[in-house]
């Protein structure tokens, strides 16, 4: 690497990492990704059962089933001895969201019709729900089962599942990796867009301002892509060493604190709540509770994986930057770069659901996907060896290639103004150039 390469790393890195952008998302930055994955699904989950519509229950039958469902939630249900012309009417006329008719019909064949104003399913799904739990218990009382029978019929079935390691058998924490590997997953996924996007934009800044004129006459456009990709690379690679420092902080503290708060008693009667056989080598132990370990592979991995997947993308966001002259321009040349980014992420819940299946295994050899869908998979499985190195060489095979189209597109939209490229413009331009 020649000198010039390294002045322009040094300007790219020392520029970025002392500015307030920066400091902020470092401090910031997990915080906001935490609230981006969490937010969502916890939005999901408290807004699962709730509606601001309510119901008109009609019961026809004589075994209260109206009344049951009444009970399980009055916010929901009301019982009505109106006609169904009249609840008709009503609802017509704005004054009642629906209504239901419960009869024996609907005892004897499980289906129920719902007369609604329309708009929403979930009132509709939850009256189904509970509607039909009701509905199943008088089918089975009918069928002559006794209340042991419903009983044993309600009670949930559950598996607890024990990982059997060269140490013993320990708790298995599949579910928690996964978790994990998503999260790693969407980080990538998140560094990849934000610092791809931050070349591409530097690139047309400095485009724009005609500095880039002043530095290609001391430096050829090469040394000048690879300066300011391998700069912006390091930002981001410091950023990341920083979480991870954090995160290791964070877990220290919170396990000193919580200790401290627990009498040793206390921590061995909820070691001994656990049933299952613990290997200390595999888990950590913070106040009486296991939290599994992350394994330095998998933090290894996901160094690997987030740096191989910046260089392959910023290269390629360089060469769409160099090529325009507004970012506005830019849009429409960034969607092949920016759709192998989000494909891996619409993935993501089919590798994690079997990350051992051959499409998993596929998909995470693609070297587009790889940097996601791998790091996804290194969580939550044990990935062998062979396809590990596998990803490395193809991920690296596809580095060199993109550095060798960048390189080319670069070295001559750089130096082009006043013209809105075409696609068929930037295959020209890697015919060209040498």
């Amino acid at each position: 690497m020649n000198n010039k390469i390294i002045t322009i790393i040094s300007h790219e890195y020392f520029t970025r990492i002392k500015s307030k952008g920066f400091i902020i998302g470092t401090l910031l930055g997990p915080l906001f990704l935490i609230l981006l994955i969490v937010i969502p699904g916890l939005v999901a989950y408290l807004s699962a059962d709730s509606t601001s519509k309510k119901i008109a229950i009609v019961d026809k039958t004589n075994f209260g089933i109206g009344q049951k469902l009444v009970n399980l939630d009055t916010s929901k249900y009301y019982l009505s001895d109106k006609s169904e012309d009249e609840l008709r009417r009503q609802v017509l006329a704005g004054e009642s969201d629906g209504f239901v008719v419960v009869d024996e019909n609907v005892i004897s064949s499980g289906e129920a019709l719902v007369f609604t104003s329309g708009g929403g399913i979930g009132f509709i799904t939850s009256l189904e729900g509970n509607l039909g739990d009701i509905i199943k218990q008088k089918q089975l009382k009918d069928a002559g089962a006794t209340d042991d029978i419903l009983k044993l019929i309600d009670k949930p079935f559950k598996i607890k599942t024990l990982k059997v390691t060269e140490r013993g058998e320990q708790k298995d924490y599949t579910e928690v990796y996964a978790a994990i590997g998503y999260f790693l997953g969407f980080v990538i996924y998140f560094l990849m867009f934000a610092y791809g996007s931050l070349v591409s934009r530097g690139v047309i800044e400095e485009k724009a301002n005609r500095i880039i004129e002043v530095v290609a006459s001391s430096a050829k456009p090469f040394e000048i892509m690879m300066g300011k990709v391998i700069g912006i690379g390091l930002v981001g690679l410091t950023q990341v060493t920083v979480w991870i420092i954090l995160g290791f902080a964070a877990i220290t503290i919170a396990g000193t604190i919580f200790s401290g708060s627990i009498s040793p008693e206390q921590i061995a009667q909820l070691q001994n709540q656990t049933a299952m056989p613990q290997s200390s080598g595999t888990m950590l132990n913070i106040a009486g509770l296991e939290i599994p370990a992350i394994s330095p592979w998998l933090i290894i991995g996901f160094i690997y994986y987030f740096l191989i997947g910046y260089f392959i993308y910023a290269t390629l966001f360089a060469a769409i930057g160099s090529a325009v002259d507004q970012e506005q321009d830019a849009a429409q040349l960034q969607t092949p770069v920016t759709l192998p980014i989000i494909i891996p992420i619409l993935l993501v819940f089919n590798v994690i659901s079997n990350p051992d299946s051959i499409l998993a295994i596929i998909l995470s050899l693609i070297p587009f996907f790889t940097p996601i869908l791998m790091t996804v998979r290194i969580a939550a499985t044990q990935v062998p060896l062979w396809q590990i190195l596998a990803s490395i060489v193809l991920t690296v095979g596809t580095f060199f290639l993109c550095l060798k189209i960048a390189a080319r597109i670069y070295r001559v939209g750089i130096l082009m103004y006043g013209k809105k490229p075409t696609f068929k413009d930037l295959f020209k331009w890697m015919r060209i150039a040498k």
